[in-house]
């Protein structure tokens, strides 16, 4: 059901955790299945992310996809990781199951929202950049199980 790195993005998380005084924090929830994602940004002064943590309440494939999103934006400039995807999630975790495809949509609203608190924070536009969802299930296609 779960590829082997999910399961090691579950069972190892890389970048739990808080920053303190962050660049940019971004909060974002699903109200249906009740993951909630908090991811931290700190960001240097040439918009490189020099860190990237998150703290997740969730299921296992929301803490796998909060854990590879942290990898994935680590080292990347703001427009570098304002790319990242929900699918770009998923293809580094080597797939997820249909039904867990919002814990995807959930890490990439993650990291738009802390970019948007950052770019709030400094008085900035990020090209590209929009004002992001609270509840990931907004505009969300719905997989029904049975």
């Amino acid at each position: 059901m779960y590829s082997e790195k999910v399961m090691d993005h579950f069972s190892n998380p890389r970048n739990v955790g808080e920053i303190e005084n962050a660049s940019g924090v971004g909060t974002v929830g699903n109200a249906k299945c009740g993951d909630i994602m908090r991811m931290y940004l700190d960001i240097d002064d040439n918009g490189i992310i020099q860190d990237c943590k998150f703290k997740t309440f969730g299921c296992g494939a929301a803490v796998a996809t909060s854990s590879m999103a942290t990898e994935l934006v680590k080292g990347k400039t703001v427009q570098e990781a304002l790319q990242v995807t929900n699918k770009a999630v998923m293809n580094a975790l080597d797939g997820l199951p249909a039904v867990k495809v919002h814990c995807s949509l959930l890490a990439e609203e993650a990291i738009h929202a802390a970019l948007w608190d950052y770019a709030e924070k400094n008085g900035i536009q990020i090209e590209g950049l929009q004002k992001p969802k609270s509840d990931i299930h907004e505009d969300e296609e719905v997989v029904e199980e049975y």
